[in-house]
């Protein structure tokens, strides 16, 4: 079977700076796979690349088993990958609701605007009490909601999800964690999802790669063989 995101051998570089060294990794349709490191890894390096933001310098990029290394961002978006980015970057003296409808970009999404505006204010009824508010007078956890959802509105095959952690209280992260999980749940998202975070990344990660210096260190075919590593409990849970 193949998996819905193949990711062979990428190597990305800024100038003469190689921030990914060759990785490899998988992500099924309906699964949460988790890129686990440290700030500096070279998970947001990946993402970015996976979104076409960055070229790689080596190695391929498969979806649904066709080559994506060199298509450009916005026909990367048509082909059903969303990138709620860190930072979140929202424009913030747009409303809410005018931000969400600019994630129906892709043409495939432009039918089902109304069904996943409901779908998105069902998720995170915070953004549906205060849906006519500029975005940029929202709480930094609710400008992450914001960021999730503007990318479920273009009806994604697989949602990457960057560093949402950075910046929030860690109830805040909590919630959107477990907002995700719903979504995984309820709707058979696929998402990949880069975090320094480790213990709110397990709570719903099938599977997960630790990254080190921009290589992966150790591959978890589960939540518990993440939790189980000695890698993981040195760097991350003190051990």
């Amino acid at each position: 079977m193949t998996a819905l995101l193949q990711v062979e051998d990428l190597r990305v570089a800024y100038g003469k700076i190689e921030a990914v060294k060759g990785i490899s990794f998988t992500v099924e349709a309906g699964q949460v796979v988790t890129l686990i490191g440290t700030n500096g890894a070279g998970k947001t390096t990946t993402l970015r690349t996976l979104s076409g933001l960055l070229k790689p310098i080596g190695g391929q990029i498969l979806f649904e088993g066709k080559p994506l290394t060199n298509v450009p961002a916005q026909k990367i978006v048509s082909l059903g990958l969303a990138h709620a980015p860190e930072g979140r970057h929202i424009f913030p003296r747009l409303t809410i609701t005018e931000n969400l409808l600019l994630g129906a970009y892709r043409p495939e999404a432009r039918a089902d605007i109304a069904a996943n505006l409901d779908f998105s204010f069902e998720a995170f009824p915070v953004l549906a009490q205060r849906r006519r508010q500029l975005a940029g007078s929202m709480s930094g956890g609710e400008q992450q909601m914001l960021a999730v959802a503007r990318a479920l509105m273009s009806s994604p095959r697989i949602l990457l999800v960057d560093e949402l952690s950075v910046g929030l209280a860690p109830i805040l992260v909590s919630r959107v964690i477990g907002k995700i999980k719903e979504l995984k749940e309820r709707r058979q998202l696929t998402v990949l999802m880069a975090e320094q975070n480790f213990n709110q990344a397990v709570r719903i990660a099938d599977r997960g790669y630790v990254i080190v210096h921009g290589k992966i260190a150790f591959e978890g075919e589960s939540a518990e063989a993440l939790n189980n590593n000695e890698l993981i409990r040195e760097f991350y849970l003190g051990a």
